[in-house]
């Protein structure tokens, strides 16, 4: 083969010595080898220009056990240049992350086109067989294992989103090589595993519509209970019954928006005597006749009120940032990425000019509610500080009077955000916004002030109990995957390293200026973090898009490459990414 030219050698590799794993020890029969020494490590394929061949980008690449590739056909002369080669009988293998650690591979058979050959996705690493001894399916179980997989990843080489398996890795990593006989038995097992494998997901996929059509039902009774003996039995229900009930976060966020509405219903309190909404309000209201009827969306006890925001306090937008214009004595301010649910985060504040005559006007105080004008329209906590802070333009001050606690508008606001409630209150086609006429338009259920205490006080009460309930749930998963993974090790005599953390980690390199909008993308466009970025503005910083993503950061870069490349992201500039210090350099 090297006489005529077909074999294409690796000679600075080929006098290594095969270095075999420690703590392995393999059947008398099978010898440790590499793939460099059995096979050809990214071949060339040579075939006329004309001859019909397959075309496989990355999406191409199967991610499940033995799924097959998914090739279009094209002229061999249209991709023989820059794309890496194959053929039927080799084995392909993402390199770059995150496609090798999702496990993108193949034993390729069943190319279209005549000579069986394709090209493809530059990011792939091919192996070919040199002797009828060697199946290629054995080999894509053994690229798919922990033995080459858990070494693999701290082998990759590149930045953050770029990093990659590199040849000598794959060529030269100790790979067990039993007799043909004993490798077609091996793949014909771990079929048949893999089958019981996809039967048991199966089963659980079934069990989880049963587990959401049981919990919708539960829940149901819960939200339609009509006396408190019937709402006592149907919590008992779901306290009796959590695990069977609730296995994922967003099913206890289902029971934490039923909590909300049986409150804003009055079923978890009852009136008291002498209780009730002033009567400039109750004046207001029977001259509204939207506000008590069409706004109303379902029913509220007799002495509770439909109520605008507009009657129940101050609400004001913050100041516009501009540099140029923008006098006075630099201040702290708050920017919608500040304001979280119920919490202010004041890790990233940042400072503006503004003269003393502005002050009254965009500042907060103490007991005012913060609600986000854009991003997530409506998202609002509660400012407890003494520290004296301004609000920017994209903020709502509201300053709740007499009749309301600041508190349960808070309640309101974000069981109709999550209800999508309070959606319809939003302007804007591409991105969202809640105008000061808008808030002052949302209404909502309004009790006499002494019950709005009652219910904080008893669906907090209640939430307690869905928290421990959730965090005894999350103690079980979290105790599950760590038996499962004793189980894997104790089986295959390898360790698969757990983060003590399970959060998503932070990246190793962060960008320093924020990231924009370049152009909105279509709203079919595979764009996550654009859609993001025109929800907040245009404008965020790396690390909040990438947490707003929820991905690994590895996707996290892979994806904001590519909208960058189609424009729908603006390119930040070489100088503006930087390398994160580690805690050791920390340390120095």
């Amino acid at each position: 083969m090297i006489r005529a030219k077909k074999y294409k050698r690796m000679l600075q590799l080929e006098s290594e010595t095969v270095r075999s794993p420690p703590g392995i020890v393999l059947p008398t029969t099978w010898r440790w080898t590499r793939l460099l020494d059995i096979g050809e490590i990214n071949p060339r394929n040579d075939a006329p220009d004309a001859q019909l061949a397959a075309f496989v980008p990355m999406s191409g690449v199967p991610q499940l056990h033995r799924a097959a590739i998914v090739a279009e056909t094209k002229r061999w002369g249209d991709i023989k240049k820059g794309y890496t080669h194959f053929a039927n009988g080799d084995v392909v293998l993402a390199k770059i992350t995150p496609c090798f650690e999702n496990g993108k591979a193949a034993a390729v058979e069943g190319l279209p086109g005549d000579a069986g050959i394709g090209a493809g996705t530059t990011e792939l690493q091919v192996f070919r067989p040199i002797h009828a001894g060697v199946l290629p399916t054995y080999v894509y179980l053994f690229l798919r294992s922990p033995l080459f997989t858990v070494e693999g990843e701290r082998n990759m080489t590149g930045t953050a989103g770029q990093k990659r398996v590199p040849t000598d890795y794959f060529a030269t990593r100790a790979f067990p090589l039993p007799p043909f006989e004993e490798q077609s038995r091996i793949v014909a097992k771990v079929d048949e595993l893999m089958a019981l494998c996809d039967q048991l997901e199966q089963q659980q996929q079934d069990r989880r519509k049963l587990q959401n059509a049981l919990r919708r039902a539960t829940l149901q009774a819960l939200a339609s209970a009509q006396s408190p003996h019937e709402l006592q039995t149907s919590w008992q229900r779901v306290q009796a019954n959590f695990g069977r009930l609730f296995s994922e976060p967003t099913d206890m966020t289902d029971l934490d928006q039923a909590i909300k509405h049986l409150a804003l219903n009055g079923r978890l309190t009852a009136r008291r005597s002498g209780e009730q909404v002033s009567d400039h309000l109750i004046s207001i209201a029977d001259a509204s006749v939207d506000a008590s009827s069409a706004e109303g969306d379902w029913r509220i006890p007799s002495h509770w009120i439909w109520a605008r925001c507009a009657w129940l306090g101050e609400a004001r937008l913050g100041k516009m940032l501009d540099a140029s214009k923008n006098k006075g004595e630099l201040r702290p301010y708050l920017r919608n990425i500040n304001v979280r649910w119920h919490r202010l985060d004041l890790s990233d504040v940042l400072r503006m000019r503004v003269e003393e005559h502005e002050l009254q006007r965009v500042s907060v105080r103490r007991g005012d509610l913060v609600i986000c004008e854009g991003g997530e329209p409506g998202r609002a906590a509660i400012w407890n500080f003494d520290e004296e802070f301004v609000i920017q333009k994209a903020l709502h001050r509201f300053r709740c009077g007499p009749d309301v606690l600041p508190e349960y508008l808070l309640f309101c606001l974000e069981h109709d955000y999550f209800s999508g409630r309070l959606a319809r209150y939003y302007t804007g086609a591409t991105i969202k916004h809640l105008t000061g006429k808008a808030l002052a338009d949302y209404s909502i259920p309004l009790p006499p002030i002494a019950e709005q205490h009652r219910i904080l006080e008893a669906a907090g009460a209640m939430s307690s109990v869905v928290a421990t309930l959730r965090d005894q749930s999350l103690a079980a998963r979290r105790c599950g995957e760590l038996y499962a993974a004793a189980a894997v090790s104790a089986l295959t005599g390898i360790t698969i390293e757990q983060d003590e953390d399970t959060a998503v980690r932070a990246p190793q390199t962060e960008l320093v200026a924020p990231l924009r909008l370049a152009v909105a993308p279509d709203v079919k466009a595979q764009a996550p973090l654009a859609t993001i970025l025109a929800r907040h503005e245009g404008e965020m910083a790396a690390r909040d898009l990438w947490q707003r993503f929820g991905g690994e950061i590895d996707a996290f870069y892979a994806q904001l490459k590519t909208e960058v490349a189609h424009g729908w992201i603006a390119e930040p500039e070489p100088a503006q990414v930087r390398e994160k210090p580690t805690a050791e350099a920390a340390k120095a």
